[in-house]
Formats: C-alpha cells, structure tokens, sequence
C-alpha cells in the first residue's frame, strides 16, 4: 500500500473529495476522480472485508476467479497510476466547519468540499474455531451470492439471521439437496409457517442453539448445539449478521435504516449535502460489482456538482 507523504495531507488544503475506506467501492471511487482531475485523500483502516475473500469467482473479467488480496493490490496498483495514494489511518470524526467538511484523524485533520463513506459494515459473529484457515479454505463462507455455485451439491450448513430467518437456507436450497438450517439463539424465531416452507423444500431444520464451531482433521466444519450434539457438514455458512459502519454518517446526522445502513439517493448522495456513500454501508445488496457500480456513480456525480474552477491537470499531485 502507498501511504500519502505529510505534505499532501496538510491542514491547509482542501480537497475536492476525502474519501473514508480503501475496499473495491473507495478504490474505485478513487480511479474515477483522479481520471477526472481531481484532488483526492483516501484513508484506510486495512480491514476490508474482500482481504478476507480466498477467491472470487463471480466478479467480471477473472473467469479464472479472484484472489480478494490481489484485486485489492490490482486497484491500488491503478490509482497509482493516476497520481492517487492510499493513507493507512482512520477518520475518527467528521464534521462541517464554515461550508467544509473537515475530517479528524491520528496525524491531525483533512478536509475536503465533499466526502465519500465506503467504510463497510461490522461483522457480529460466532465463536469459529481458525476463523481465518477456515475461511482461507472455503469451509466458512460468507455470501451465498457469490459462491453458492460453487457448493453446489454439498453438505451445507446455514445459520439463521435475525432479519431473514429462513431466506439464505432457502436460497442455498438451489444448489444442494442436503442444506440443514440452525438457530443461532436460545429462542427460536422461526415461525410454524416458517417451519413448514423449510418441510416443503426438503431443508432440514435444527432448533436448538448453535454454541460454537470447531473444525474437523480435515477442515470440514463441526456445529455443536446446546443440546450436546455435533453436526458435520462441507461448508457452513454463518450469516454473521451486521452492522453499518455508518458512524461518521449519524455525526452529520445523515439518515439510516435497519442495521445502520445509510439511506442514499439514485446518484448515491445521503440527506446531507456534499455527503455520498457507496457499497456495503448503504442500504443494498452487499456485492464487490454492486459497490464498484455505486462508486462510478457516486464518482461522477462528485465531478458535476464540484466546481469547475478546483479542477487539477492530471499531473499535479492529489
């Protein structure tokens, strides 16, 4: 990762767009506005969740599939090119101070005449015994939207979400025959209308609470529920549940939704003016090619509403 010299990061610069999270939707955000001139300042914590991703086999152009690391490297390798940087830090607050927005970080603060939230969303999870070996592997995975082809017809195992209850299993239903949904609390929230729709689509259904998840000899995962049994399967999926990392956003007293998802508009601006958010921390589906669109988007409806006189020749510096 390139880190921004303190010179570019000067309190006494403005810059057309900070940008807060260096995942595929900030990176990309970032391309777009250095190719269209202008002065940007990229901060990144490194906790992006696509550093997670072993590898993506449903993102265009890599029919071989994507290594989540290697993307990430591949976009910064092409902001690079352009003049951007990647400043690994956080920004802790933000706020607007006489028509700017002015963001605080460890080093001190930047602002900006706009800012640009991809900070992501918070994983809540389940105890998983070698979280990270067992997501490197496949056996733990994440979204069944982008890998339920590759599963297809294996032992699943899908933990119930507060919000969706039965939906993911049901989804997973389309790859496999043998897909055995389970509680994540002591209380089930599956409903008997629930319960029958689980019947009728031949997915098995395990009430009694998951409390932890150890990892076979072999790297196949092993559900243990409060009832004392073990439950053995090829690939679990843990539907973590999440929350928005829209912190920054509430400051500004940006609106939000259900788990802290910030609430944008079709050009992906927030009720805040000069405020935009992109990817998984707005209200959508959570895909690498969704928040990659978003930031297109987002980008260049930045570049029109900036004015034009702030515009930088392509080879000033960021």
């Amino acid at each position: 990762m390139t880190n921004a010299s303190p010179p570019l990061l000067s309190s006494g610069q403005i810059y057309d767009t900070l940008i807060i999270g260096g995942g595929p939707g900030g990176l990309t955000a970032a391309i777009y506005l250095r190719r269209f001139t202008r002065k940007v300042a990229l901060f990144d914590r490194g906790n992006s969740r696509l550093s997670w991703i072993p590898v993506s086999h449903n993102y265009p152009g890599f029919p071989d599939g994507v290594h989540g690391p290697q993307l990430l490297d591949n976009l910064r390798c092409q902001l690079g090119r352009y003049g951007g940087v990647v400043t690994r830090g956080e920004i802790v607050a933000l706020r607007i101070e006489d028509g700017v927005f002015v963001g605080q970080h460890e080093g001190g603060e930047v602002r900006a005449l706009t800012v640009l939230l991809a900070t992501g969303i918070i994983d809540v999870g389940l105890p998983v015994e070698r979280w990270r070996e067992a997501i490197a592997c496949g056996a733990v995975r994440l979204c069944p939207v982008c890998d339920g082809y590759d599963v297809i017809d294996k032992r699943i195992a899908v933990v119930s979400s507060e919000t969706n209850p039965i939906g993911h299993a049901m989804f997973m239903r389309t790859f496999s025959a043998d897909v055995t949904l389970f509680d994540r609390s002591d209380t089930s929230i599956v409903t008997g209308e629930e319960r029958q729709r689980l019947e009728a689509a031949g997915v098995h259904y395990v009430s009694s609470m998951v409390r932890d998840v150890s990892m076979s000899a072999a790297m196949t995962p092993i559900l243990n529920t409060a009832d004392g049994r073990s439950w053995e399967c090829d690939v679990m999926y843990p539907m973590l549940g999440e929350t928005a990392r829209s912190e920054l956003a509430v400051q500004l007293g940006a609106d939000t939704a259900d788990c802290g998802d910030i609430v944008v508009d079709d050009h992906q601006a927030t009720s805040v003016a000069g405020l935009y958010a992109i990817g998984d921390v707005v209200l959508g589906l959570n895909q690498i090619s969704v928040a990659a669109g978003q930031a297109a988007v987002a980008a260049t409806r930045i570049h029109n509403v900036l004015p034009w006189s702030l515009r930088q020749k392509t080879s000033s510096a960021t």
